[in-house]
């Protein structure tokens, strides 16, 4: 039995805090103009791109079904599988490339999280108003004005959001016929889902998780101390200047209490997406979207203080260095990026739209006919165009060796495979070995200048 000896009670403290929601406050300035700018190009891209034709067919589409990919009249197939190793190459060095020059510049302007965030932010405050009148609104009793606000609200966002899922199918099915049968409800089972499933995400990430998204669920937030070093461009508080902080007349000069630039107003905090104070330090939270540098600006502005008590600095620079952007890590990024985009860009605009395969008869390894050598093969013949095309087939490597054909051109359409069986004929005489190479060519006969080799072997008796 436990003496009472008057002390108290144990406490528990709960592991997982409570999630607060977040009320971003609107901020003006030239961050918040070049973000905004951002976002809007990004989502019209997004949304436009399924509408747009070249050449009589969806200028971006991805057919898995028919296993073929139209960007701008280029047609790739999954024999084209390095351009997507390059791109993602290029994706990967762009975001070391610009993550060491100024951290988290992806993630503050050109992030789906944020772009469509910011989207659902602006549809909020256009229903219920600003920062202020949200809270109110969200503090308030339900009657009817509320349930009407949130109603048209939460419409708008499923709306939006299923435009976005509507957008996203587009890419993988033709987005004149989706919309057909969208409007008719003739839509497919692996459509629907997809549409639902995307649009969906979007309403959920955008809507409701906002920044949890970025604090806890996405990677970069994680990993991307790997690429900063002293010298990278952060968002940063300058504290020697700021403090210590303490309120003032704007016609009452910075530093006459002994007090630093910061007049403690917290507008940082609330204008931040994440919620975090600026002010504590370079935190993981930080998206880099420039939106406290704006809103401080504007208080230095009235209280007749120069700007950049909030800026882009480095971590160097605020410790009394200087900022040094070009340092090795961003002249080895930047090399290697080059060098990236200028093999893909030469790679793809000397492409040949045009593919061969031979394959040798396996049934029958060679015909003796009247003192000649007949050889079969099959020939996989694959016009990667956006365009019909004809084309002339040649054979080298023996003495007198001919082709075979039953019609001297072969015609292919546009966007697929031909399997074309094809005989050689040489004379026993002109076979000096068992097996000997031999070169097939594929012209086309209307472009001359696009033509494919490919290699085989002729077999023969031993000599």
């Amino acid at each position: 039995m436990n003496a009472d000896n008057g002390a108290s009670p144990p406490t528990e403290n709960p592991l997982y805090e409570r999630h607060q929601k977040i009320y971003p406050r609107q901020v003006s300035g030239r961050f918040a103009t070049a973000r905004i700018s951002a976002a809007g190009t990004l989502l019209g891209i997004f949304y436009l791109l399924p509408w747009l034709s070249w050449n009589g067919q969806q200028a971006v589409l991805f057919d898995l079904p028919a296993r073929r990919f139209h960007l701008f009249g280029i047609t790739l197939w999954p024999q084209d599988f390095l351009f997507l190793a390059f791109f993602l190459m290029l994706a990967a060095y762009s975001l070391f490339f610009f993550t060491a020059i100024a951290g988290r510049l992806w993630c503050g302007y050109a992030c789906p999280q944020s772009v469509w965030t910011e989207s659902f932010l602006w549809i909020e405050r256009l229903i219920e108003g600003n920062r202020a009148q949200q809270m109110k609104l969200d503090e308030s009793p339900l009657d009817f004005r509320k349930f009407r606000l949130k109603f048209t609200k939460h419409a708008l966002w499923i709306g939006f959001a299923l435009y976005t899922g509507f957008s996203f199918v587009a890419y993988f099915s033709p987005a004149r016929d989706l919309a057909a049968r969208v409007l008719g409800l003739q839509l497919g089972g692996a459509e629907t889902f997809w549409l639902l499933f995307y649009g969906f995400a979007t309403y959920g990430n955008a809507g409701f998780l906002r920044e949890q998204v970025c604090k806890y669920m996405c990677p970069y937030a994680r990993f991307q101390s790997a690429m900063f070093d002293r010298d990278t461009l952060i968002v940063a508080y300058d504290e020697q200047r700021g403090e210590p902080r303490g309120a003032r007349r704007s016609d009452e000069p910075s530093g006459v209490r002994g007090q630093g630039d910061c007049i403690n107003c917290t507008l940082c905090v609330q204008v931040c997406p994440t919620g975090i104070d600026i002010r504590k330090g370079l935190q993981y939270e930080c998206i880099g979207c420039s939106a406290c540098i704006d809103v401080c600006n504007s208080v230095m502005d009235r209280m007749n203080t120069p700007r950049g008590l909030i800026r882009y600095t480095t971590q160097n620079a605020i410790e009394g260095g200087s900022v040094r952007v070009l340092r090795p890590r961003i002249i080895l990024y930047g090399v290697v990026l080059l060098l990236l985009a200028g093999v893909f860009s030469w790679r793809l605009a000397t492409r040949v739209p045009l593919a061969l395969d031979v394959l040798h008869d396996r049934n029958q390894l060679y015909r003796e006919t009247a003192g000649r050598i007949e050889n079969v093969y099959l020939l996989k013949v694959m016009n990667k165009d956006a365009l019909d095309h004809r084309y002339t087939l040649n054979a080298s490597g023996i003495d007198g060796l001919r082709v075979k054909l039953d019609q001297p051109e072969i015609n292919v359409p546009a966007g697929t495979l031909l399997n074309l069986p094809v005989s050689l004929l040489a004379e026993e005489a002109a076979l000096q070995q068992r097996s000997t190479g031999v070169r097939f060519e594929l012209v086309t006969a209307d472009a001359p200048t696009v033509r494919v080799t490919a290699d085989a072997r002729f077999l023969g008796p031993a000599p």
